[in-house]
């Protein structure tokens, strides 16, 4: 599938989706496996979730973090990064539910995924702890998008190849927390702060 190059889009889609927060490391997280997506279910599902809202929402292309409640899932929080540049987002999140979110991810040909993981690199800092991210080096995934996002840049359906550095975590306790995440392959270079809110229950 050909796909545009802004940092996700059509000509083969590289999308650095800073996101992320948890309270424990990505190993010790996956030992609570009822929490985790397979790989090729949580990258479909995040590219949908990505893909569903034009530029003015996309949570993507959110400065700020107005956008990191549109068209949340009730099983899992997804964080996104941006199209290759920085962000300062401010978000509340609900207790209670897993987070999941890409350090740098990208979806295209096979060819796409492994040139791009070939020079992937990451990084996520949950209140000055590192979490070591999970490497997804490419496989089928089923994606359904809108039309005019500036994800996909197309809408309907259609399979592709999701490939990036991932991590899955525990539900955060109540409260205040702080997510630095930066992600890198070739030219590509993108960041992301969070100021996190976890609501109480």
């Amino acid at each position: 599938m050909k796909m545009r190059t802004v940092g996700l889009g059509l000509t083969a889609v590289m999308l650095a989706a800073l996101v992320g927060c948890g309270t424990k490391p990505a190993q010790e997280a996956g030992e609570a496996g009822e929490d985790r997506l397979p790989s090729g279910t949580l990258q479909g599902r995040w590219w949908t979730w990505a893909s569903t809202e034009p530029e003015r929402t996309n949570p993507v292309a959110d400065q700020d973090g107005n956008a990191c409640e549109r068209n949340q899932p009730q099983d899992v929080w997804f964080l996104a990064g941006t199209f290759g540049t920085r962000a300062e987002r401010t978000c509340s999140i609900p207790a209670g539910v897993p987070l999941a979110f890409p350090l740098l991810n990208r979806i295209g040909e096979p060819a796409d995924c492994a040139g791009f993981m070939r020079m992937a690199e990451g990084s996520a800092v949950l209140d000055g702890r590192k979490i070591d991210p999970e490497t997804y080096r490419g496989e089928p995934i089923e994606v359904r998008s809108v039309a005019d996002n500036p994800v996909t840049g197309r809408g309907g359906s259609f399979t592709t190849t999701g490939c990036g550095l991932w991590v899955q975590l525990p539900p955060l306790e109540p409260g205040e927390h702080t997510l630095t995440i930066r992600g890198r392959s070739g030219d590509f270079v993108t960041g992301v702060d969070y100021a996190l809110t976890v609501e109480a229950a």
